[in-house]
């Protein structure tokens, strides 16, 4: 409850320089393409439970519901949104999801339906990260960074089985 409450209260601390900057971004993405500045995407989140992620669009418009991971170099990846995941700007939609309580700012990267599905069955404990709530960064996604393949979502299981065993404070800092 504590670590809610301290990101909640981060969260509007901060929400004036949040909200200009977010305005910026869409503003940029709208120039660099067409289509919606925002991306909506089914997650699953604690326990289980599937949610809405919201994300600034860093990708070309598509109508293609395809499932696969996307890796650093994807053509389709435009201009802005190149700059958008370098510096994860496009995550800062998901402080939403964190007012919501889908979300915390720290914690095991939400995970597609279908992956998550398919991991559930060929990676042993996989399921063990659903147990707290998803960040929007986290340890494995510090130390490991992005995974395109089972064998990478395996070792950044590690990270994030650390993450829930040794979860505190000093660590999310």
């Amino acid at each position: 409850r504590i670590k809610r409450v301290v990101e909640l209260a981060l969260i509007l601390c901060l929400l004036p320089i949040l909200a200009v900057t977010c305005v910026i971004i869409v503003i940029a993405i709208k120039i660099d393409s067409s289509g919606s500045a925002i991306y909506r995407q089914e997650r699953i989140g604690f326990r289980g439970k599937k949610f809405i992620i919201w994300k600034f669009r860093s990708m070309v418009a598509s109508d293609n519901k395809e499932t696969r991971f996307t890796d650093k170099n994807d053509k389709r990846i435009t201009l802005v949104g190149k700059m958008l995941r370098r510096f994860r700007l496009d995550e800062l939609p998901q402080l939403w999801n964190v007012i919501q309580g889908d979300m915390s700012l720290i914690g095991p990267r939400p995970e597609q339906p279908k992956f998550a599905e398919r991991f559930n069955h060929v990676i042993p404990f996989y399921g063990y990260r659903h147990t707290i709530r998803p960040g929007i960064t986290g340890w494995a996604q510090v130390m490991y960074g992005y995974a395109t393949t089972e064998e990478q979502a395996k070792a950044k299981l590690e990270f994030d089985l650390y993450y829930i065993k040794h979860m505190s404070a000093w660590l999310d800092i």
